[in-house]
């Protein structure tokens, strides 16, 4: 029997999803109800009570599915390790294997399963590490890892060979070489704090480590990567976006995949660090079962929208090893670039980019919008279809000045 079309761009029944695609709902509190409001909205309560075992998991999800206990069972051991917060949990549906919460944290037996194009380095960070901890791939800019834990743990992560400590990696940051390195290169003028989740470190080790590095001359702006605020939204306290602001320009990327975790919770979060002046801009990959389809897409552009983050990159899933159950394809990709490309706002429109295997670098991968190029003209088409032409004037005829016969048109 064949799968129904996919409602039309337009349709009553599209519009429908995408407006509940876009409601604002509380995760709640779910299988911990008992748990007083205290403990719950405490951060360090979250990371303490984290599900990280497969006896929490037969409680806590009666329908895991074979695939999934393997795959808990084997976690940590040839992969990353298994941790969702309580809080992510119950964005989690029990009852569809499928759901879009459920496949980027609960570990599955694919994950063991090394396609022969994927790598545990896939984008070539360690070729491009001059000390532990630092990556200098881009001429003015480097990636700063403090890190390897996170407060959940993505289960198509690039750095799985790092964080939670997976495959024996050994991971130790050596923060006096890595401050070090960027004061001797007066070209580096933008630092990238991420790891593992810089925002799981308290205040005082954060503010600690911007203000050695605000304190470099040459760095003209910081930044945080961090999927914080969509795991454990308590951690974005008043108290931790007043010790920020003192950073600017400091700015936050944020990931996330799904409308789904765009709750009241993260909503608030978020808005307390905008309300501070830190701008926010979003990091999605794009995963197959996820956000591999374009209500699902637009919805969750719109949403961030609401929450105040500007869509900034949709990655294509880096080749990481055991990744290929959740790799959405490159066709896939500019299907959705083309259903947002026009049909919505150009401030919700993001960038899809490849960063290329071995170390390349991101490179955008756009819709055909130019037909043809030749030496006069350009044909192009827009976001409907409609095919135009525009005039490609040489740059010396572009340049040459008026003729005697039209400035006298312009004397008095």
């Amino acid at each position: 029997m064949e799968s129904p079309l996919p409602p039309q761009e337009g349709s009553s029944e599209e519009q429908e999803r995408l407006v509940a695609l876009k409601a604002f709902r509380s995760a709640g509190k779910g299988s911990w109800a008992s748990v007083p409001d205290a403990e719950w909205n405490d951060w360090k309560w979250q990371l303490k009570n984290r599900v990280t075992r497969i006896d929490q998991l037969e409680r806590l999800l009666p329908s895991m599915t074979r695939e999934e206990r393997a795959g808990v069972l084997l976690a940590g051991e040839s992969k990353l390790a298994m941790a969702v917060t309580p809080y992510y949990f119950n964005l989690l549906d029990a009852s569809d294997e499928l759901c879009p919460i459920r496949r980027q944290v609960i570990p599955r037996l694919e994950e063991t399963t090394t396609a022969p194009w994927e790598t545990l380095d896939p984008v070539g960070e360690d070729a491009h590490s001059p000390v532990p901890g630092l990556v200098h791939r881009y001429p003015d800019r480097v990636l700063f890892l403090v890190t390897d834990r996170c407060a959940a743990y993505c289960r198509y992560c690039t750095r799985s060979r790092l964080v939670s400590n997976a495959s024996g990696y050994d991971f130790h940051p050596e923060f006096d070489r890595q401050i070090a390195y960027i004061a001797e290169h007066t070209e580096i003028r933008d630092v990238l704090l991420s790891g593992g989740d810089p925002l799981l470190f308290n205040d005082e080790k954060l503010e600690y480590l911007l203000g050695r590095l605000r304190a470099i001359p040459h760095v003209e702006f910081l930044r945080i990567g961090t999927r914080v605020p969509i795991f454990l939204p308590q951690r974005i306290t008043p108290e931790l976006c007043a010790m920020l602001r003192q950073f600017h320009p400091l700015f936050v990327s944020i990931h996330t995949n799904h409308p789904r975790e765009l709750t009241t919770e993260v909503r608030e979060a978020l808005g307390r660090m905008a309300d501070v002046g830190i701008p926010l801009g979003n990091q999605s990959v794009l995963l197959r079962h996820v956000n591999d389809e374009p209500v699902v897409m637009k919805a969750l552009v719109q949403k961030l929208l609401l929450c105040r983050v500007r869509p900034y990159y949709i990655y294509q899933c880096d080749l990481i090893a055991g990744s290929a159950h959740l790799r959405s394809t490159v066709s896939r990709g500019l299907e959705i670039m083309d259903s947002l490309r026009g049909h919505t706002t150009g401030y919700a429109v993001p960038q899809y980019v490849i960063d290329a295997p071995g170390g390349g670098g991101k490179i955008p991968v756009n819709p055909g919008y130019i037909l043809r190029k030749s030496a006069t003209k350009v044909i192009l088409r827009n976001f409907e279809g409609k095919v135009f032409e525009y005039p490609e004037v040489p740059e010396v005829a572009a340049m040459a000045p008026l003729s005697d016969s039209s400035m006298a048109l312009g004397k008095d």
